[in-house]
């Protein structure tokens, strides 16, 4: 997440929309797509595949480019995470977010990449399992203890409504695979379409997409008369799983911090390899379930999290927690 100085950039990486869509005249930045869609679940999901797959592309080229200089380290991060070096830090960067929590299903196929992951980048951070998050709905952030205080003062009343949506609007998440930069790392989906219905679904279901339920969020939110300053519009859908604290998993050694070519290209192949699993195993294939872990409708076992205080690593307090199904 980003200093409140740069609200568009986390740790020198942009959030761009690389989807290839903009513009819209609705105040709600997230019927852009849906306009531009004309509605069609199908072309929603191709714009967050597009999305998807032109970011790595592009973060690959950049691990790969002959004037690499080293991964992208969290500052923030690396001083919690080295207390030994920065005895007494506090993070003081609060923020207010409604997250969607993975079921137990994903969290297992999650612990399985991150062990994958450490085969080739063993200095990663990675995330707790039971921090895991995705943040459908950034209300704000990096602001002081009482001023995010104040705005869950002003949104309160609204928000079991908002933590409980997920129960009566059941968006379905497929096409797991990695995404990726140079600070982190990220299990992401594309909204379903259609594909591999679940038995207990209906035919129709898939017509609300993800990107329906981040509008209505958004929607609900400014409701309350609170200013939105969301950083995540873009076409994604996603939960960190890792992140570099260091440079060692790319350099030549502990002491010679030059990138190490062997090291970043073993690093993409394994990302590469693990995706290329994914689609094989988890991915929807017509005439087969979908594997458990390979979709997500948003709200199993646990509805939306409203989550306030210093949560960039998945910390902070829950303020309402939503009920699942």
């Amino acid at each position: 997440m980003a200093s409140s100085s740069s609200s568009n950039i986390e740790n020198g990486n942009v959030f761009e929309d690389l989807s290839g869509i903009s513009g819209t005249s609705s105040e709600n930045p997230y019927d852009t797509l849906i306009e531009a869609c004309n509605d069609d679940p199908g072309k929603i999901q191709a714009c967050y595949g597009k999305h998807r797959d032109q970011r790595n592309a592009a973060q690959k080229a950049k691990f790969l480019a002959h004037d690499f200089s080293g991964v992208t380290i969290d500052p923030i991060l690396y001083k919690l995470v080295n207390p030994q070096e920065h005895p007494g830090f506090v993070d003081s960067r609060n923020c207010l977010v409604f997250w969607a929590r993975p079921p137990a299903g994903l969290k297992g196929l999650i612990a399985d990449l991150q062990k994958q992951l450490l085969n080739v980048a063993p200095n990663l951070w990675l995330m707790p399992l039971e921090r895991l998050h995705m943040t459908t709905m950034e209300i704000t952030f990096s602001l002081t203890a009482p001023e995010i205080d104040a705005i869950v003062a002003r949104m309160l009343a609204s928000i079991p409504q908002t933590t409980d949506y997920p129960y009566e609007h059941r968006a379905r998440l497929i096409k797991p695979m990695l995404s990726y930069d140079t600070a982190a790392i990220a299990l992401s989906f594309e909204p379903a379409a259609g594909e591999s219905l679940p038995k207990h679904r209906s035919p129709t279901a898939d017509v609300y997409t993800y990107h329906h339920l981040r509008r209505d969020l958004h929607g609900l939110s400014k409701e309350t008369g609170v200013e939105v300053a969301s950083r995540y519009v873009v076409p994604s859908s996603h939960l960190t799983i890792a992140r570099f604290v260091t440079q060692i998993d790319v350099t030549k050694s502990e002491d010679d911090h030059t990138p190490d070519p062997t090291k970043v290209h073993r690093l993409i192949e394994c990302i590469e390899e693990i995706n290329a699993n994914l689609r094989e195993q988890y991915w929807p294939h017509d005439g087969k379930d979908i594997k458990d872990g390979g979709q997500w409708i948003v709200g199993e076992e646990k509805g939306f999290d409203c989550r306030k205080g210093t949560l960039w690593y998945g910390g902070g307090e829950t303020v309402r927690l939503g009920k699942g199904f």
